[in-house]
């Protein structure tokens, strides 16, 4: 197979932000790994060229967006100017702001192109629009016309959940693609647990609860304090920590004032990540314009159940047994955190075991990590609220414990989700894109998106619809691109 140059452009990266940093990265080491040659074109602080394993770094001098410590390139026809000097064969931008007129310079250029759209943009107005105002400004069409003008310009529109995906089936997008992104499954998993970390946070007899998260105002980390602050009024010993930074941090340290909430900032360690999120016993998802949820499903592959804003993609991968999605208020967050802490009656364990995990090969595809059945694993243990005290306690370890099926559920959820099944997506939908009414098999990566279901808003175990996951890996070879 000949490899083709790709090139990926996009704004909102950062070395400290999460879902487009990673999911550059991992695309790119996928391309490379696949024969392909790849060039990244980003904002920096100034012009320059980094040379990475996977790709070559191209950095565009652009402004500071305000305190949000991102930057967004203001010229774009300076990144025209870079692919005319690249001449890539596939272009793929991650970006609807600036970067994307670069649609109509791939039209231009005979270049095959997508776009993926990492933002719903309809809610996002929503969540905008001063309050006094909500429904009287035309925000869903305003948000129509300019997804139209970007499925338009680009040959795929590529989406990575049903829920992002609801704003352009409502427009009718003939060039809809969906392929749901992966999780570092070696890097997060329920081994991670470590004690010693947990009681760096949290008593032993106190709840530990997490948010991995960007703090701006879109995130509603707000409301995961909101959740402490009630689950203290019930008596409900607990412990939060925030992992994230953004321009939102000091409102929210001054809305903390007085609540057993612990702000990391951003966590540069990966292991230090991936270990505190294994060891919490729930992690939050506060977010209601969450377009995919890479840090819930880091925390479910950590074998951490979650508590997901129903209004968001996020509850898209809550299937039974891994978590709750919850109305976005403190009390019903409050309530599905009870919930998930709580004593089930034991014949509930295998139930839901059953239910919610499949079967284990007999050898684990991942280095380094125990291949044991769930029964024989020590690492993942339960907690309970002791009806007298409170306080969280361990399961008895005389039977199956509910707290270990849970998090073996979360770590089989995860395992759905692969960067190689996504990486062979997107090379699937590279090489479609400009072909006309190609078509792919519904529920394979790149493919057309099911129907959008709605949301059920409740904190019951039973969830939304999801969407077809992914194969496991081992990772497809590479469909042959033309250069």
């Amino acid at each position: 197979m000949v490899g083709v140059r790709i090139v990926q452009a996009a704004n909102f990266v950062s070395p400290a932000s999460g879902g487009i940093r990673t999911t550059l990265r991992e695309l790119a080491a996928g391309y490379t790994a696949a024969g392909h040659e790849v060039v990244q074109i980003l904002p920096g602080n100034e012009d320059g060229v980094e040379e990475h394993p996977h790709a070559r770094v191209i950095r565009v001098r652009a402004p500071r967006l305000g305190s949000t410590g991102y930057r967004v390139i203001s010229q774009p026809w300076r990144v025209a100017a870079l692919l005319d000097a690249q001449a890539p064969d596939r272009l793929e931008v991650h970006d609807r702001t600036t970067l994307a007129g670069l649609g109509r310079w791939a039209r231009r250029n005979g270049v095959p192109s997508l776009v993926v759209s990492h933002e719903r943009l309809d809610r996002l107005l929503g969540t905008w629009t001063p309050r006094s105002l909500r429904g009287l400004l035309p925000t869903a069409s305003a948000a129509d016309r300019a997804n139209a003008a970007l499925a338009g310009g680009f040959d795929a529109v590529v989406t990575t959940t049903v829920w992002a995906a609801a704003e352009f089936v409502r427009i009718g997008a003939p060039n809809l693609r969906h392929i749901p992104l992966g999780v570092e499954l070696d890097a997060f998993h329920p081994d991670r647990r470590d004690q010693t970390l947990r009681r760096a946070f949290a008593r032993d007899q106190e709840a530990l609860l997490v948010v991995a998260s960007r703090l701006s105002p879109e995130k509603r980390v707000d409301l995961a304090l909101d959740t402490v602050a009630e689950l203290v009024r019930r008596r409900v010993p607990v412990r939060l920590v925030i992992a994230g930074e953004g321009s939102a941090r000091t409102r929210l340290e001054r809305r903390a004032a007085g609540l057993p909430v612990t702000f990391l900032g951003f966590v540069a360690d990966r292991a230090r990540l991936a270990g505190l999120l294994a060891s919490a016993d729930v992690a939050l998802a506060p977010g209601p314009v969450e377009t995919f949820g890479l840090a819930a499903l880091e925390a479910l592959a950590s074998g951490t159940p979650i508590v997901a804003h129903h209004a968001s993609a996020v509850a898209e991968l809550v299937a039974p047994g891994v978590g709750l999605v919850a109305a976005g208020s403190g009390f019903t967050f409050a309530d599905a955190v009870t919930a998930l802490l709580a004593t089930t009656d034991p014949r509930a364990a295998p139930a839901c075991h059953h239910r919610a995990v499949e079967p284990r090969p007999s050898a684990s595809p991942h280095p380094g990590v125990d291949p044991r059945p769930p029964a024989s694993r020590r690492a993942a243990s339960g907690v309970r609220l002791d009806a007298g005290t409170g306080a969280v306690v361990p399961v008895d370890t005389g039977r199956v414990s509910f707290g270990a099926a849970r998090r073996d559920a979360a770590r089989a959820r995860a395992e759905r989700f692969t960067w190689a099944a996504t990486v062979a997506g997107f090379l699937a939908c590279h090489g479609e894109t400009g072909l006309g009414a190609a078509t792919v098999d519904a529920g394979a990566p790149g493919a057309p998106p099911p129907a959008p279901t709605t949301s059920t808003t409740s904190t019951t175990p039973t969830a939304p619809p999801v969407p077809p996951a992914p194969p496991a890996p081992p990772a497809p070879p590479a469909p042959p691109l033309a250069a």
